[in-house]
């Protein structure tokens, strides 16, 4: 059998021998006021010095009314000197109890921690904290006058506050932190650095050189880190002659630029085009005994194959390759994507394989850049082979290399093979797109096939996608190429009634040309007459059928006075236009 869970007043020296009373209730309701709550603290300290599995026998619902802030705070300064029983306490606060804790709790068991070099738990319990308040600061200044306390722990703060994507906050922290006369290290200093970089702002006030000047003014020793920070910063700007300057001055200060800073050099001359001076570089680091590594052949790599000089990135490749540096996959994807821009895919495969063979596995862009480049290179079959080969290797194809597939097959005018790959997709959890259903659409319309298009546009509706302005225009064209005007003429009242859509200019054109085709001109005519009224017609596409049909029974009057109208209405005759109107008038003077 469990045990009963008991009053408070249980483990209270005075309440042991006082019989339960109905006089008693009165006492007991006013028990736990604010003159007794120190023997709740003193009675919870020491269980949890003595037994703190008695901790368990406290009715929780008489806790959480009679255990504030306050009171969890004095528990925890009481048992500052053992961590792991403070975090205990304080976890079964927020985990059993069900209270959760004040911010000021929170700062009060992180200086407990970090008083003890718990740092990592320290930096948990920080970073819920942060996640949960603006403002923690204050609390964790506060929270250190009854404790004993690291600074390291508003260097904490700091380091939080960036993994958080709140770089501001950690200025902020660590701008006080200065005013109160503490000396952030080094290790925060770089952190907020970093932060500030990844971290988008305005380049002509870069507030990374606000912290370096900091650092400098209140003796903060910067390491090579920062130095790299600061390269890269200069390098994102642009500016590469005051990144000399600045590494001609670090130098002369007794700092020897890393493997680092070469590759934040290398690769910003790359990006910038600039191949000679990152060239440059890379001779001069063997100089100075500094080895250049995997990121420094890659960055090159990147540089030529982007300028066009594949074949010269592949030397580059080889020498990587007899010096002993293996290469990553970004590596292979910077050749591949090069041959593939290229046209070269026989090159590109090779690679492929190559990349297989060393034991890596090819990524979503390594996929995708072949792909794109045979079908480019008018090799859809090929590129639909390739994705079966990688997908025998246990690779994951993406949805979108898979959809750029069937966007191919549908411009290929193969909608039969597109529809069966698109409805495998489907059926692996692939999530379908009106862009995917309008391509399938118009391939199947191109075709012919007009009731594999109809049923497709059903199929939208289904999956709880609305048809749009071009799935309309694919389906009333091709329904008025192949004559069946009236199911185009209904298609159109559709998706005005239902969808809230106006046909266009294209739609329109279709109709007329249609009804024209079948020789129904009066149909034309109030057609054109209506989309007149409804929307502005300024293509002339949308009368040359109509005019051409005047032309064509030599009745040029009404060939004019169309031309005409069209005018005022801000359609401008084309020269398809002028065309029939000089075939008509010639067939009229002919007779």
């Amino acid at each position: 059998m469990g045990v009963e869970p008991v009053s408070i007043a249980y483990f209270l020296p005075f309440a042991e021998t006082r019989p339960f009373t109905k006089s008693n209730l009165v006492f007991s309701a006013n028990f736990f006021s604010k003159t007794h709550k120190s023997n709740l603290v003193s009675t919870i300290c020491s269980i949890l010095r003595g037994t703190p599995a008695g901790l368990k026998h406290f009715r929780k619902e008489e806790l959480v009314h009679q255990l504030g802030h306050a009171e969890i705070d004095a528990v925890l300064l009481r048992c500052q000197s053992d961590p792991a029983i403070a975090l205990g306490f304080f976890n079964w606060v927020r985990n059993e109890v069900g209270i959760k804790p004040s911010t000021r709790n929170y700062c009060t068991i992180v200086h407990i921690l970090v008083w003890s070099r718990l740092f990592s738990q320290g930096m948990r319990l920080l970073g819920e904290v942060v996640g949960t308040d603006r403002q923690v600061f204050v609390d964790l200044f506060q929270a250190a006058e009854g404790c004993n306390w690291n600074p390291v722990v508003f260097d904490m703060l700091i380091k939080v506050y960036v993994q958080f994507g709140r770089v501001q906050a950690g200025m902020e922290v660590f701008r006080r932190m200065i005013g109160i006369g503490l000396v952030p290290q080094v290790s925060a200093c770089n952190s907020l650095l970093n932060g500030l970089l990844k971290s988008t702002f305005d380049e002509s006030q870069n507030p990374c050189w606000e912290i370096y000047e900091e650092m400098r003014r209140i003796g903060v020793s910067p390491n090579a880190y920062t130095f790299n920070i600061l390269t890269h910063a200069l390098c994102m700007v642009g500016d590469l002659e005051k990144v000399k300057e600045f590494l001609e001055k670090l130098e002369d200060s007794g700092f020897d630029p890393d493997v680092v800073t070469y590759n934040t050099l290398i690769d910003s001359y790359c990006k910038k085009k600039k191949l000679d001076e990152a060239f440059y570089l890379y001779r001069i680091m063997y100089r100075r005994g500094i080895v250049p590594d995997m990121v420094t052949y890659t960055s090159l790599i990147k540089g030529l194959c982007r300028q066009g000089r594949t074949k010269d990135a592949h030397q580059i490749f080889h020498t990587m390759l007899h010096r002993g540096i293996t290469p990553d996959c970004v590596t292979y994807n910077s050749l591949i994507s090069g041959y593939c821009r290229e046209g070269k895919l026989q090159e590109s495969k090779s690679l492929l394989h190559e990349l297989i063979q060393m034991g890596l596995a090819p990524d979503h862009f390594t996929c995708a850049v072949l792909v794109e480049g045979y079908i480019k290179g008018g090799r859809l079959l090929s590129a639909l082979n390739l994705v079966v080969e990688i997908q025998r290797l246990g690779v994951s194809i993406d949805n979108d290399i898979y959809i750029r597939l069937v966007t191919a097959l549908c411009m290929e005018g193969k909608p039969n093979a597109a529809k069966s790959l698109f409805t495998r997709i489907l059926q692996g959890g692939c999530k379908p797109s009106l862009e995917i259903y309008n391509a399938l659409i118009q391939s199947f319309c191109k075709e012919g096939n007009l009731n594999d298009a109809l049923s497709l546009k059903g199929d939208i509706v289904s999956c709880g996608l609305r048809p749009d302005l071009a799935t309309y225009r694919f389906l009333i064209e091709g329904l008025c190429r192949t004559q069946n005007n009236k199911e185009g003429e209904c298609l159109m009242q559709e998706m005005s009634v239902r969808f809230g859509l106006v046909p266009d200019s294209s739609i329109c054109s279709a109709l007329i040309s249609g009804y024209c085709r079948e020789g129904n001109v009066m149909k034309a005519e109030r057609l054109l007459e209506d989309f007149a009224e409804r929307c502005t017609l300024s293509d002339a596409s949308n009368y040359n059928s109509l005019i051409e049909v005047y032309c064509n029974e030599g009745n040029m009057q009404k060939a004019f006075e169309l031309r005409d109208k069209m005018m005022k209405l801000g359609a401008v005759p084309n020269a398809h236009t002028c065309k029939l109107l000089i075939y008509g008038l010639s067939k009229v003077h002919s007779r």
